[in-house]
């Protein structure tokens, strides 16, 4: 039986230390592309065969170890306000879970908003590689799927993950909730309650930014209903108080017994009609934050897809994969069901 090539053989060939053929063979770019291909190279010569056991292993130790820095990632803001990361109801949680796997990983962010006047591709460009930024993470893209044209290099140069929605132009890999396991989670638990005629309550923006699965997810759990307890949703283009007579037409002529929606002014609008929650009807957030704190609903785990969205990313970095001709993949987090005061059993 041949004797198994090792790493310290091939950098002897190579005439480079054992450290950087096992970076070479990662992937990483800290080694040049050159080095990367030459190592690459030797290695398949020799018959070199990587043990997927020791990699574990090893993968295992460096995560228990003390981490020290290894580089910087980019936390980019998409969102208009510049405030998002903290301001924001929903984008502080996918916040939260990239800086703490990032610290875990021994990795640092540096952060950068997207519409900021002064920033541009080629500017940002010359910033990620003067402070040594190898990866980017994008939170925030809430208004639409389409990222900035004059960034178009940087998707093109650098692997970059997005946080909560699928972009289409370019499309990128994507760490966010599986929206359609959320709203059968959501019409499972209100039916197991005895609600019988769930009704949807959604910006027509936001299920556009999604690719209508909230509004799809929830018209094929209708399916297994009855078709006279079948509610049609209920789309608006805002939450001002004008679109409340739209609202008020809508519940005379269908008479939910339970509203799902991810926007909390509808307890407000339904106040404005003398309807409260549980008593009058029953009231699920899609998706539970601090303006919907006692209701009850879904926890998306956004902290979760920030993390996974650093795990995509590095992944991606040690592959050396990026540029928007990378076929986008995705992670889905299952969203959980909460209990809160605004349901109760039927």
């Amino acid at each position: 039986m041949a004797a198994r090539v090792t790493m310290a053989q091939i950098a002897v060939e190579a005439g480079v230390s054992k450290n950087t053929v096992s970076l070479a063979l990662r992937g990483d770019r800290q080694v040049t592309a050159a080095t990367r291909e030459r190592v690459e190279e030797i290695a398949q010569r020799l018959g070199y065969q990587r043990n997927p056991l020791m990699s574990h292993l090893m993968a295992v130790l460096r995560q228990q170890s003390p981490v020290n820095y290894r580089c910087n990632l980019a936390l980019v803001n998409a969102h208009r306000d510049q405030q998002a990361f903290t301001a924001h109801h929903t984008i502080p949680a996918y916040v939260e879970g990239c800086t703490r796997r990032a610290r875990m990983r021994g990795y640092r962010f540096d952060e950068f908003w997207l519409h900021d006047p002064a920033l541009t591709g080629p500017r940002m460009d010359r910033i990620l590689r003067t402070r040594g930024i190898r990866g980017l993470i994008i939170n925030g893209l809430f208004h639409d799927q389409h990222l900035p044209e004059t960034f178009r290099e940087i998707w093109d140069r650098y692997p970059a993950v997005v946080t909560g929605v699928r972009t289409s132009d370019p499309a990128l890999p994507f760490a966010c909730v599986d929206h359609h396991e959320a709203i059968f989670d959501a019409m499972e638990n209100v039916r197991a309650l005895g609600y019988r005629r769930p009704g949807l309550v959604l910006q027509s923006r936001i299920d556009r930014l999604v690719d209508s699965r909230f509004s799809g997810a929830f018209q094929v759990s209708q399916a297994s209903m009855d078709c006279v307890n079948r509610v049609p949703p209920f789309r608006h283009e805002g939450e001002d108080i004008p679109r409340l007579a739209l609202f008020r037409k809508w519940m005379e002529n269908h008479k939910p017994d339970v509203i799902l929606t991810l926007h909390p002014p509808v307890r407000e609008w339904l106040e404005s009609m003398g309807l409260n929650s549980p008593q009058d009807i029953g009231l699920v957030a899609l998706e539970r934050h601090r303006d919907c704190a006692d209701w009850a609903g879904m926890d998306q785990h956004n902290d979760v897809a920030g993390e996974a969205a650093v795990d995509m990313v590095t992944t991606l970095m040690q592959s050396n994969e990026f540029g928007s001709n990378v076929p986008p993949r995705g992670t889905l987090i299952g969203a959980t069901w909460v209990t809160g005061k605004t349901v109760r059993r039927q």
